[in-house]
């Protein structure tokens, strides 16, 4: 018997499909590829694990405040270069990096709002910005915030994500603004005004040591981790094996850090009814 082999033709498209890469991207935390659209309509939160993505400050203006009621203030004030700063890379060098990175002068976003039809200041740290750091245009951005609501008779609402802690670039001077900020929160409360403080991923070092952890009602997205030191510094430092989820948003919830976790979906109606509670 004779066995005659299969000729098979060979058949290429005459087009090969193209996948446009910027159109998708993959999860941190799962892995699994996420269509771009879908991702956005998501408010960054993947749809298969729940991971939360880190948003800009524009992104969480857009998310927060009602439609068109933004109006941002103190939008020229830049940072200065206090020590001459010749690190690897010059300090204005660094700056001028950072704002064609993200489209913002400055670390932090202040301005009148209204959340859910109430007037209210809000300021947003953008941990995009040199991870968010506290440098001397942030800390007076704020404390303006602070003295506007005053002024204004305006509750107060701070989102922090900022992971730098005070920005080595200008040293004491940073530093300061711990102080200045604390400062501000105080002046809020001896005249009474609500300060709300949302605490997103990250908020570490300064600003967690600082205005972020001094608010009235503290709400938390999930999972975020939140702290002055990072864990892996910690454990470092006690040489003790710290507990699951140290510093994450849950955790500081069962220990009586957080008043509230609130899903970034939800986060807008929550602050919305705060608001009208305790201000109208």
């Amino acid at each position: 018997m004779i066995f005659r082999r299969k000729r098979y033709t060979k058949v290429e498209p005459r087009e090969k499909p193209e996948i446009k890469k910027d159109l998708w991207l993959k999860c941190e935390k799962c892995g699994k590829l996420i269509y771009k659209k879908k991702w956005d309509e998501n408010l960054k939160v993947c749809p298969h694990c729940d991971f939360y993505g880190r948003m800009t400050a524009y992104d969480r203006v857009n998310m927060l405040a009602d439609t068109n009621s933004f109006k941002e203030q103190w939008t020229s004030m830049l940072s200065s270069d206090p020590l001459g700063f010749t690190g690897v890379k010059a300090y204005p060098e660094k700056l001028k990096e950072e704002m064609q990175k993200t489209g913002l002068k400055e670390a932090i976003v202040t301005g009148e709002c209204k959340i859910d039809a109430v007037p209210c200041v809000l300021a947003v740290i953008d941990a995009g910005f040199i991870m968010g750091s506290m440098g001397s245009v942030v800390g007076e951005k704020f404390a303006r915030a602070a003295e506007y609501a005053i002024e204004k008779k305006m509750p107060f609402v701070c989102v922090s994500g900022g992971g730098g802690g005070a920005r080595m670039y200008e040293g004491v001077i940073s530093l300061m603004q711990m102080a200045k900020t604390s400062a501000a929160v105080g002046k809020m409360k001896k005249a009474g005004l609500l300060y709300l403080s949302v605490l997103t991923d990250p908020t570490m070092g300064g600003i967690a040591a600082s205005f972020a952890s001094l608010g009235d009602i503290i709400i938390a997205e999930p999972g975020a981790l939140v702290g002055f030191a990072g864990p892996r510094v910690i454990e470092q430092t006690i040489r003790q094996k710290l507990p699951p989820g140290f510093q994450r948003t849950e955790f500081l919830y069962d220990h009586g850090m957080v008043d509230i976790i609130a899903k970034r979906a939800d986060l807008k109606e929550t602050i919305g009814k705060i608001l009208k509670i305790i201000h109208l």
